[in-house]
């Protein structure tokens, strides 16, 4: 599922931490698969991948603007 860049700027910076670790264990897992046995919509890969430099652009944003 492709996050929002608005959807995520409403997560607090706990909240966006958390969804990072979640997201890149998800994205490790579904590699782990990938390499077994390719899943049926590799696009995913490349997904999860966008989804986690979203949320690590918006935590980095928040630390420079302290």
């Amino acid at each position: 599922m492709i996050m929002k860049i608005a959807e995520i700027r409403e997560m607090s910076t706990a909240d966006l931490a958390d969804r990072i670790q979640a997201e890149q264990a998800s994205y490790q897992q579904m590699l782990l698969n990938h390499a077994v046995s390719p899943l049926e919509n590799s696009s995913q890969i490349r997904t999860a991948r966008r989804n986690i430099a979203r949320l690590k652009t918006v935590l980095r944003q928040r630390e420079l603007n302290k």
